[in-house]
């Protein structure tokens, strides 16, 4: 069932049922007291239930099953790994058209009006129940305007005059285009003379019979639009001659997801290319995943396409994961030139419609499924014949899924998907997280290097400019320094493109009153506001609340309001002023919000219609541009300067990968990095492109403190809007885990952020050995989970629990 229940359900079917029904498929089942919900068929057995009567099921949806063994077995791992319900993963997984509504309808009775007065309300709803036959719930909330219907139907109820029940709708709308045929009838050269003989005196109707066979030709079907526009045969025409027998017109269902472009020929691989093409078949042979780390720039790309056609040549399917699809659309183009209808995308902001599609092409593995290329989600497609997985950029936080469950991470759970097809798994990244090259440089994974260029470009030269002695010389114009705006002004000049880094969006973080120093901060949230200039608005961005920058001191009155800290929209209003012939633009979550939001973006700095291009870190995956001589990343310092052991290494593969944006064309390009500390270790190790000095040194701390790659963690997160209630629970909490688990529970702690939209939050973080068994922990952890529950106080509390939170 898509709830979050750790069990299965039994349900009645009769014989002629068992014998169709089989694992996989779709049933409707009655749940609770008036509810049908969307179950999956798990098993068939002969034990009736003990503790409650089995119901009988309402319908059968499916035909065959809707998932394969191989992916409900993958479900499993991602239910017993990420301590979460099967329900929870289904409901993850299956598009939502997958998910059937269950909604109150509400139908009208076959009886007189009696003799008793009706209000006017009941009225309403019953001659809206006369014109339409059925209403559902909401449309009697909005017949009636108000939200408490209830009262009223109940007594339409009892007075007999309506009836309610539960009813199904299949959501999934297949995509319809509408085609034209000549009737059968005028198939024999007989007939199709006597009709052009009777059309004579219709000068229209004769042509359109004529340019009918003029386009069709060699076509099986001809779609009506195309006619229309071919011939400039007028609808009222072509509905004529269908309503007089000669057309028929009619729908055929078709992809919403369509690529044009032709299969051209791979470009061949460089030496350097070949040589770690071959490392990594001759690593594929003794290990079932393999690291490729190749520096930003060298080719990876070209590799992961030639293993492609490879595994498409044995017949089998391949997964592309990416670590964000919208910020991705150079490659999907790259990919789709050499492997066209063979590709389908699966992503967020894809239409219901066109996940279910692309869903049902996995599902039969058919031609236009071979290569998927997908975000995260991917991963839950059901494949049947699972040849190669590749993960690209595969340290990206966003292939981890925080919210809701399941907490899954897609890289890891990749590795068990292949395992289960027997299929093989690359990561490739040019920083790769600590874990992952841990493992390779331990024979867990295969390592293959790649650390040259493509076309022997050199890296960009990276400078650390210190902006607190710019600040004290005055050499800073608002956020540039004196060499940040002479690159820019040179680069400019010399009619090449400028990026520029800041990983914060809006105008800027905090508003401030100069006299008292209150600052305006979420009602729902313990943050400030965010200043937005383009809507002058301040937002949240953790709960969307927002509300108009005040005029004055909402505490004190005074005028002065004044901004600190910066964001992207700061960066680009400064810029434009600086440079007011330089044509700037931003990237960030406010200006890709629509689905090709980001792809306008980027084609237009593709196209060099953008100079300047201003963001956060979307900028990082990727891209690939030509003319891009110079990257200023505006600030490090809030980059390191974060709590959170992990913070050095984010800092490192986010700044190397903004860094690698630079100088991949023909010409060795320039980064600027302002910070208040240049001689950091970790900027010291960027400059350098010290990856294996920034490993050593986080590793030897890992070690030392007793993080990953060494200890395995669970974060255990309790929520409720009582503060009182969340302390207590989570002391109560803390104190049996730490009678099983000792010292190696930390917590109960406030986060960073104690309260997001009005609900409180405590923490507890569980670090367990590897020498001690993983699923005996969480078996434990479990049993205290059914304990906390079981506790009446404490059952309003939610209790999350989150397996490698940190990856």
């Amino acid at each position: 069932m898509p709830i979050p229940l750790q069990k299965q359900f039994t349900y009645k079917i009769n014989r002629a049922e068992s014998d169709f029904i089989s694992p996989g498929m779709r049933v409707a089942v009655p749940f609770g007291k008036s509810k049908i919900f969307t179950a999956l068929v798990y098993e068939k057995h002969n034990n009736p239930p003990t503790a409650y009567q089995a119901k009988e099921i309402h319908q059968i949806l499916d035909e065959t099953p809707l998932i394969t063994q191989s992916q409900l077995k993958f479900w499993e791992w991602i239910t017993s790994y990420y301590m979460c319900s099967l329900g929870e993963v289904m409901r993850a997984s299956l598009p939502s058209y997958f998910l059937l509504e269950s909604e109150t309808v509400i139908r009208k009775n076959d009886l007189t009006f009696p003799n008793t007065d009706l209000t006017g309300d009941e009225i309403a709803i019953i001659n809206a129940v006369q014109h339409q036959t059925a209403i559902k719930i909401e449309d009697a909330v909005s017949i009636l305007n108000r939200q408490n219907v209830l009262p009223v139907i109940n007594n339409l109820l009892k007075l007999g005059l309506i009836d309610v029940q539960e009813e199904i709708y299949e959501l999934f709308k297949p995509k319809l285009e509408k085609y034209i045929r000549l009737h059968e009838n005028y198939k024999e050269p007989e007939a199709l003379r006597a009709l052009m003989e009777e059309l004579k005196r219709a000068k229209r109707k004769s042509e359109a019979v004529m340019g009918y066979f003029s386009v069709i030709k060699q076509k099986e079907h001809l779609k009506l639009k195309e006619f229309k526009d071919v011939t400039g045969i007028s609808g009222n025409i072509i509905k004529s001659l269908a309503d007089a027998g000669v057309f028929e017109i009619y729908s055929k269902s078709i992809d919403r997801i369509t690529h044009d472009h032709g299969e051209l020929p791979l470009k061949e691989l460089n030496s350097l290319q070949q040589e770690a093409f071959e490392q990594i078949q001759a690593s594929f042979s003794n290990h079932e995943v393999t690291l490729l780390h190749g520096i930003t720039s060298s080719g990876k790309t070209e590799i992961y396409s030639k293993l492609i056609s490879q595994t498409l040549s044995e017949g089998k399917q391949v997964l592309y994961l990416l670590p964000e699809i919208a910020l991705t659309t150079q490659i999907i183009n790259r990919l789709q030139k050499h492997f066209g209808n063979k590709m389908v995308v699966y992503h967020s902001r894809f239409s219901v419609n066109e996940r279910v599609e692309v869903w049902n092409n996995v599902l039969k593995n058919t031609g236009k499924a071979q290569v998927v290329l997908g975000a995260r989600s991917a991963v839950l497609l059901p494949f049947g014949n699972l040849g190669l997985i590749i993960v690209d950029e595969e340290h990206e936080t966003s292939y981890k899924q925080f919210d809701p469950a399941p907490r899954y991470h897609a890289r890891d759970a990749s590795i068990v998907l292949a395992r289960i097809h027997h299929a093989k798994n690359l990561l490739g990244s040019a920083t790769p997280s600590i874990e992952t090259y841990f493992n390779a440089t331990h024979n867990k994974y295969g390592l293959v290097e790649l650390n040259k260029r493509f076309g022997d470009i050199q890296l960009p030269d990276i400078e650390l400019t210190d902006i607190k002695d710019k600040h004290k010389r005055k050499l800073m114009q608002g956020h540039f320094s004196d060499r940040l705006m002479e690159e820019i002004g040179q680069a400019l000049s010399l009619k090449e493109q400028v990026i520029l880094f800041q990983n914060r969006r809006g105008y800027s973080p905090v508003v401030e009153c100069n006299s008292c120093g209150n600052s305006p901060q979420c009602p729902h949230c313990d943050v400030s506001l965010t200043y937005h200039m383009y809507n002058t608005e301040l937002r949240c961005h953790y709960c969307g609340y927002h509300q108009p920058l005040p005029i004055t001191c909402p505490s004190c009155g005074n005028p002065g309001l004044e901004t600190k800290g910066f964001g992207t929209e700061q960066i680009e209003t400064e810029i434009s002023g600086l440079f007011p012939n330089a044509r700037v633009a931003r990237l960030d979550l406010d200006t890709t919000r629509g689905k090709h939001g980001f792809y306008k973006i980027i084609s237009a700095f593709e196209d060099r219609e953008i100079d300047i291009l201003v963001g956060t870190q979307m900028l990082s995956k990727g891209l690939d541009f030509d003319h891009v001589s110079l990257v200023g990343i505006m600030n490090a310092d809030n980059l390191l300067n974060f709590p959170d052991f992990r913070a050095h290494e984010r800092s490192f593969q986010l700044m190397t990968q903004v860094a690698g944006r630079a100088g991949r064309s023909n010409k060795k390009g320039k980064v600027i990095i302002q910070t208040f500390n240049p001689f950091h270790q970790i900027l010291q190790q960027i400059s350098n492109y010290d990856y294996s000095g920034m490993y050593r040194d986080q590793i030897n701390e890992r070690h030392q403190f007793q993080y990953p790659p060494f200890v395995r963690m669970i974060k255990i997160s309790l929520k409720h809007k009582d503060q009182h209630l969340v302390n207590k629970a989570g002391d109560w909490l803390a104190l049996s885990l730490r009678n099983n688990f000792g010292t190696m529970v930390l917590g109960p702690a406030n986060p960073m952020i104690a309260r997001i939209r009005n609900l409180y939050i405590k923490n507890i973080l569980i670090k367990l050995p590897k020498d001690i068994a993983l699923a005996s922990s969480k078996d434990i952890i479990q049993k205290i989970r059914n304990s906390f529950e079981s506790i009446a106080e404490f059952r309003p509390v939610r209790f999350i629990i989150d397996v490698d939170p940190f990856n």
